[in-house]
């Protein structure tokens, strides 16, 4: 790609072609938020692509010119969900106005809350996509792994902030920590899911509040 800056040809005044609605967001976007919804809540293998069809409202031809295949169509899904996942993140624990370890349960709460707003129908993306990866195309693998390593560094920079804070203890390994944060986490969503309930979230966090409060 040239490196080269080209300037767009003028803008037409006036309405828009007919047919075209600016405020609408483009075919692929459509396809990808579609596709994050219904997977959030039923996994990638119980999905067909007629049912992402159907709810976007696009046919099927226009599916193909966007991505080449199902599985190229799940890594777009898993590269826009860990985009969104991490700018949530980084509101969260980028937070000046709060305390470090308060960021963190700012985005505990905010998390159950959304979970709450949907019916805990919807999980995690990546964390239902992980728990059917024996079923999956074996390229999803390391991209789950690279988005679950990603949220743990942001995790871990944040309660290395809280260490600094001295709100937790220097002698925990904060990346120590932010595994087993995710460990727990995506576990404790997946029977808030199941049981349709906040109490497994709240369970865990309070167990993991509790394990930063004390001295190993």
């Amino acid at each position: 790609m040239s490196s080269n800056t080209v300037s767009p040809p003028p803008r037409r005044r006036g309405r828009p072609p007919k047919g075209r609605d600016e405020s609408q967001p483009d075919t692929r976007t459509l396809l990808i938020r579609t596709g994050v919804a219904v997977l959030t809540e039923k996994g990638y293998s119980a999905v067909g692509l007629d049912e992402v069809l159907r709810l976007a409202q696009v046919p099927k031809g226009s599916f193909y010119h966007c991505f080449d295949s199902k599985e190229a169509f799940g890594q777009a899904l898993i590269e826009a969900y860990a985009a969104y996942f991490a700018a949530k993140l980084d509101r969260c624990f980028d937070d000046a106005t709060r305390p470090p370890l308060q960021r963190l349960q700012h985005f505990v709460a905010e998390a159950q809350a959304g979970m709450a707003r949907h019916g805990f129908r919807r999980g995690c993306l990546v964390g239902n996509l992980g728990q059917e990866m024996g079923a999956l195309p074996e390229s999803f693998r390391q991209q789950l792994g690279e988005v679950f390593q990603d949220w743990q560094a942001r995790t871990a920079a944040c309660l290395a902030a809280a260490q600094q804070a001295g709100e937790v203890s220097s002698r925990w390994d904060s990346a120590w920590l932010a595994e087993f944060f995710w460990i727990g986490w995506e576990g404790a969503v997946l029977r808030a899911k199941l049981e349709r309930s906040a109490q497994p979230l709240q369970a865990f966090a309070e167990g993991f509040f509790a394990l930063l409060r004390s001295t190993p």
